[in-house]
């Protein structure tokens, strides 16, 4: 009969002691925290749109990078996509270029219960546009000239309309579209633009200048939100917005932004140096 084999205790080893690293979510608690609590104010807010058949249009702007898809990307995550939506229209075809110029994003209103984010607009035709030759100078003043009597009649009609300007500074340009260059999750969002965007940057400073003072109005008026720093931008952007509007079970202790990151717009910023030459 075969002898039935020794058992052998296994050494004890001593495991090594090692330090936790870093990682890149480490500061990340009180961020997601705060925006956490914002977007179950979110979504109280669109309860009450949907409740009371009201109609909230935001839109965004800003130069190249400035952030525009992170925020909207933070406001809508959590919301009802039957009742939300995200308007991102691309270059126009030769059948929108023979319409009204507003006809392509009229279309796109919010209707009764619907929150509405335009990732840039109607104000395609204020910058890019006008500083790429995109437009005639006549088509641009046109422009100009009825913008404001169109967002009046937008908010007379019973829309909401909120407006906001990302404002960030050539360096944090620089650097956030030479990484998107890299990014190769991020390669739909390149184009032929962004090679020219440094360089025209003093001409967009001055489109952007001028789209400020001229479109800016009782009705619809323009809220700058400074946005090197991408996580306080859309912090502060989300409780601009809730502060702006009125709902049941408001938390209006959270809905209160940094007025040094998201603040009305006023002429006098333009020479001061408050937004970003």
């Amino acid at each position: 009969m075969a002898k039935a084999a020794k058992a052998t205790k296994a050494k004890p080893t001593k495991a090594k002691a090692t330090k936790a690293k870093p990682t890149k979510s480490s500061g990340d608690g009180p961020y997601r925290k705060a925006l956490y609590d914002l977007q179950v104010e979110l979504v109280k807010l669109q309860r009450d749109i949907i409740a009371n058949n009201r109609r909230l249009l935001v839109i965004f702007e800003g130069r190249d990078a400035a952030g525009k898809d992170g925020v909207i990307k933070r406001i809508v995550q959590h919301l009802s996509p039957r009742e939300t939506r995200t308007v991102a229209l691309g270059k126009p075809s030769d059948r929108e270029r023979s319409q009204w110029y507003f006809q392509r994003f009229t279309e796109h209103l919010p209707a009764a219960q619907e929150l509405v984010l335009f990732n840039r607009s109607w104000y395609n035709r204020a910058g890019v546009e006008r500083v790429m030759g995109f437009c005639t100078g006549e088509e641009y003043e046109r422009f100009m000239a009825s913008v404001p009597l169109y967002e009046n009649m937008l908010t007379g009609s019973g829309i909401q309309l909120v407006k906001y300007y990302l404002d960030i500074t050539k360096p944090e340009q620089k650097e956030r579209l030479a990484a998107r260059a890299k990014d190769p999750l991020k390669q739909w969002k390149i184009s032929p633009i962004d090679h020219v965007a440094l360089k025209h940057w003093h001409d967009y400073s001055r489109a952007r200048d001028e789209m400020l003072a001229r479109t800016h109005t009782l009705s619809a008026p323009w809220n700058i939100v400074r946005a090197d720093d991408k996580r306080a931008a859309r912090l502060n952007v989300i409780r601009d917005l809730l502060s702006r509007v009125d709902y049941r079970g408001k938390n209006a202790k959270i809905a209160v932004p940094d007025r040094k990151i998201v603040f009305a717009f006023d002429p006098a910023q333009l020479k001061s140096g408050v937004i970003a030459p």
